[in-house]
Parts: C-alpha cells; sequence; structure tokens
C-alpha cells in the first residue's frame, strides 16, 4: 500500500485583533481561516498563502509545520 506523503504546511495564529483594521485585510484573515484571536489554521505552504500572510503579517504568527 503507497503512503501518501503530507505537504509542508504552515501554521497561522491570529494573535491581534482585527478591530480597526481594513475590509481587505479583515478578508485576507478570514480567507486564512481565522475569526477570533488565538484560532490557528493550517495552510498549504505556496506563493498565494504567503501573499496573504504578508498582507496581515502585524496581525498573524507563524510556524512552519513539517
Amino acid at each position: 500500500m503507497a503512503t501518501k506523503k503530507k505537504a509542508a504546511g504552515l501554521t497561522v495564529k491570529l494573535v491581534k485583533s482585527v478591530i480597526g483594521s481594513k475590509k481587505d485585510q479583515i478578508a485576507t484573515v478570514e480567507s486564512l481561516g481565522l475569526r477570533k484571536i488565538g484560532d490557528t489554521s493550517v495552510q498549504p505552504d505556496n506563493e498565494q498563502t504567503r501573499g496573504k500572510i504578508n498582507k496581515v503579517s502585524h496581525l498573524v504568527s507563524i510556524v512552519e509545520s513539517k
């Protein structure tokens, strides 16, 4: 039986509130699957995700998963 390799991902955690942020930043945080402070989400490690994280880097913290 073949084993599937788990793709490398990024664990993203919301560490600051989105209150007072721009609408596009709030939408970006929601698209990362984050709603409340302390929420975490595992996202694929690709250019689209890196761009989203770069846009809201002041609101989130990142941990590279293996």
